[in-house]
Formats: structure tokens, C-alpha cells, sequence
């Protein structure tokens, strides 16, 4: 795996989509995005309760980025808006693997565009960090996100999360 920085950050984009830097304006729809109680369902996190911290995350996230300790982009369309999010984080350096994270307003689900932001950011993996390997980790019951896991070509994984949660199942990609 190629060392890596994210500044300048890099600015994917897709017919659709545009996958940019997570900003303070975004905090009405990360706040939607964090305090959605479908969103959550399957994610192991108190959902957000306030604007306030939804700007904490923002920043957190600003400084995670900063540190070059992961990529965070924020999912939008046309108008610039967010409508998800999606993020590569838990390098490992030594084998070229990453792990990926997503998450998308429900209002937005079933249209492909998770499909497509996954699909730019494998390669954007791939071709710019010189990742060998990535894998996604996913709720058992959340069987929207292993089938597109799977339409991604990531293979279901016999063993489970590093965690050995039982309710979690790691799908792997392999990119050599």
C-alpha cells in the first residue's frame, strides 16, 4: 500500500454523483443521516440528538481526515446536498487492506447509488492507494447491504467480525 494523504482531498466523481469533503454545512443532513432511526438499526451507535453534535462529528471527522487516519466523503447529487456517506478507515499498511463503511438516507436507498459510490471508491482503492484487499463488515439481518457487498464483488467471509460478534459478518474484496 502506497503511503497515503488526503490533501489536497480527493474529489471523486461519478455520472451522478460527486463524493467530496465532509464540511460544516453539512450538519443539517449528517444530523438526518446520524439520528435516522433506519439508518441506525444496524449500526451499534447511539443516534445523534442535536445539531451541535452533529457539527462535533463533522469535526471529528475533519481532524480524523487530517491525520490521514481514514477518507470520509460525503455522497451528493446535483444540488450539492448529502445524501450519505461512505469512507475507507482501519488501514493496514503491511498487507494493503483497508475496511469500508457506507450509509445513505433511506429516502435514497434502492436507486444505485450506494452501488456506484462503492464502485468509485474500490477504485480510487485500488489505483490510488494500492489497496490488495478491502473488506466490509455488516449486520447479519441487513440483507440490503450484504447483497450489494455482493454486487460489488465481495465474498462472504467464513469468519466472523475481528470482534467475534456473532450479529456481524466480514465480506472481503480482493483487488489482485
Amino acid at each position: 500500500m502506497k503511503s497515503i494523504s488526503f490533501n489536497p482531498f480527493p474529489v471523486l466523481k461519478t455520472e451522478r454523483l460527486t463524493l467530496r469533503q465532509l464540511s460544516i454545512d453539512d450538519d443539517k443532513e449528517i444530523f438526518l443521516l446520524r439520528s435516522d432511526m433506519e439508518v441506525n438499526k444496524y449500526i451499534d451507535r447511539d443516534p445523534c440528538g442535536t445539531i451541535e453534535e452533529a457539527r462535533k462529528f463533522i469535526q471529528k471527522i475533519t481532524e480524523f481526515v487530517d491525520q490521514n487516519n481514514g477518507i470520509y466523503w460525503a455522497i451528493t447529487l446535483e444540488n450539492n446536498n448529502l445524501v450519505g456517506t461512505i469512507c475507507m478507515f482501519n488501514f493496514s499498511y503491511e498487507i494493503s487492506q483497508a475496511e469500508i463503511g457506507y450509509e445513505l438516507l433511506p429516502t435514497f436507498q434502492g436507486q444505485g447509488i450506494m452501488h456506484e459510490a462503492i464502485t468509485k471508491v474500490i477504485e480510487y482503492g485500488i489505483h490510488n492507494m494500492g489497496l490488495k484487499s478491502i473488506e466490509g463488515f455488516t449486520h447479519i439481518e441487513n440483507l440490503p447491504s450484504s447483497k450489494l457487498l455482493e454486487k460489488c464483488n465481495f465474498k462472504k467471509q467464513e469468519q466472523k467480525d475481528s470482534n467475534s460478534n456473532e450479529l456481524f459478518v466480514l465480506y472481503k474484496l480482493s483487488t489482485v
